[in-house]
């Protein structure tokens, strides 16, 4: 539809400079004549204030990039939308996969969580992460977006044009208005960390969760984010993360951990003997509609991630991104079976959810084939990795961990193992990724995948563990064992989100 609005108005504009210059033609054509001396006007300045004839063809030029900024323009904010929509897709999925009695609350942090990192991405997020300063983080211009425009669309593809290369200098973005690059990170910041509120569901302080969302959003992801994508060290180093595998969900994955650590397990979820007891959610039909509007949002998350309303490169994202949650679904659900003797459909959700998360970091360099087997991987992964943590004693009550930390490392990997050379030059992106492993490259880029993957697992163990440690020391982070059973809704909120209706107490 873009392409077709595009040809129309170049169509338009092709007639416009064709009536433009017809006049002239026909005089160029007529047989020349005498011309008359012009007389010198009285006046000289008339004659120094005439003012340039614009040329047809710069104008259509300017028409032209005008439109293109236009498209760019509009691509980036639509496709941010759809990742802003996926907020209501993690409400729906964690609290269908949750207890009734702890409804509202987890509506209720989902819904804030947004809020919160919308202020302070704003205040001071967005500063240091695009903020010109040093490898490490951004130090100039840091408060309220204020300082000038440093984001990595302003970085040269050539290396040797900047001391740090990010990732997107090299396919262009250099034309969208600052503001709408601010927009298009902020969702993805948000993003990261709603993924923490699924793994502390059902026991944590409502005020504990919305400080760490605070804190989350000012020294955890953007200074990771300014490593990555803002000029820093891992990007000099050719980390390669598209969409944010790590970017975004290792990082939430990672601070969800501790968060689930340090909280500890929900009562009841574990037995004297360490036998692990099911707590089943109570709305698997939320659960399956907030599902299918995250897969419906990835189609921001990742095609967004082009920056540019190119056609062949979205639709490319487009369809790796779709066939890895497809075939990761299929996988989960056969493993599942297998498994465990039935197809869970909690698992089958989180299997679509473990290939969204999975092709995300390498949706832009490999080929539809190998996002198919990255997604089968993924599947198996997931269902593997919730019944480790489960015996491992760590209560997830959603699965998030397993989705967003496990899946995420390995979709970063993947980067290095199947880059493709091929679809790697199609997209121009060959500055800042090299061909991956399995497609014949050798190992540097998987050096470069494991660099960032230790490097951000260690920073992000360290500061959300002091984070999660001074608030437990503080104001706290765990209701008391009277209002965990009798439901954070009443005992958070004053209210739930079924009223009237008889709740289950366990």
């Amino acid at each position: 539809m873009m392409k077709r609005w595009l040809t129309f108005l170049s169509i338009g504009l092709l007639f416009s400079v064709m009536a433009g210059v017809s006049p002239a033609q026909d005089e160029k054509d007529a047989k020349p004549a005498e011309a008359p001396v012009a007389a010198a006007p009285a006046d000289p300045a008339v004659a120094t204030a005439a003012a340039p004839v614009a040329t047809p063809a710069l104008d259509v030029a300017a028409k032209l990039d005008e439109i293109n900024v236009t498209l760019d323009t509009l691509w980036v904010l639509v496709t941010a939308m759809l990742v802003f929509f996926m907020n209501l897709g993690f409400a729906c999925v964690e609290s269908g996969m949750c207890r009734a009695k702890n409804c509202a609350n987890i509506l209720s942090k989902n819904f804030v969580v947004f809020a919160v990192t919308s202020v302070f991405f704003w205040l001071l997020g967005w500063g240091l992460m695009f903020g010109d300063g040093n490898p490490v983080v951004g130090t100039s211009g840091i408060c309220m977006v204020g300082g000038a425009d440093n984001s990595p669309a302003l970085w040269s593809a050539d290396p040797a044009a900047n001391k740090y290369q990010g990732v997107y200098g090299a396919i262009g973005w250099a034309t969208v208005p600052l503001w709408a690059k601010f927009f298009f990170q902020l969702v993805f910041a948000g993003t990261a960390a709603t993924i923490v509120s699924g793994a502390v569901a059902e026991r944590i302080k409502y005020l504990s969760f919305i400080v760490f969302s605070a804190l989350m959003a000012v020294v955890i992801y953007p200074v990771v984010g300014h490593w990555i994508w803002g000029g820093g060290w891992l990007a000099g180093k050719l980390f390669y993360d598209f969409a944010g595998s790590t970017q975004v969900h290792s990082i939430g994955g990672w601070a969800a951990l501790m968060g689930v650590l340090i909280l500890g397990p929900r009562i009841g979820k574990y037995g004297p003997d360490k036998k692990v007891n099911a707590i089943p959610g109570h709305n698997l039909t939320a659960a399956t509609i907030g599902c299918l509007i995250l897969w419906l949002g990835w189609f921001g998350f990742n095609p967004g991630s082009t920056m540019d309303a190119n056609p062949g490169f979205i639709a490319d994202v487009c369809n790796t991104t779709n066939i890895a949650a497809a075939v990761a679904t299929l996988a989960a659900t056969a493993t599942c079976w297998l498994k465990l003797g039935k197809p869970d459909l909690g698992m089958t959700l989180n299997g679509c959810l473990a290939g969204l998360v999975a092709i995300t970091a390498p949706c832009s360099v490999v080929t539809v084939p190998q996002s198919a087997i990255i997604g089968a991987i993924a599947g198996v992964l997931v269902v593997l990795a919730v019944i480790t943590f489960d015996k491992a004693g760590i209560d997830d009550p959603v699965g998030a961990t397993s989705v967003h930390l496990v899946n995420g490392v390995f979709g970063t990997l993947c980067v290095g193992l199947f880059a493709d050379p091929a679809t790697i030059k199609a997209h121009a992106l060959d500055a800042v990724c090299k061909p991956g492993l399995l497609a014949g490259g050798g190992t540097e880029q998987l050096i470069s995948q494991l660099t960032g993957i230790v490097a951000v697992a260690g920073y992000v163990i360290v500061v959300s563990g002091i984070c999660w440690v001074l608030l437990k020391a503080t104001i706290g982070i765990r209701v008391s064992p009277e209002e965990e059973i009798e439901g954070l809704d009443i005992g958070e909120h004053g209210n739930n989100a079924y009223h009237g209706f008889v709740l289950e107490k366990n």
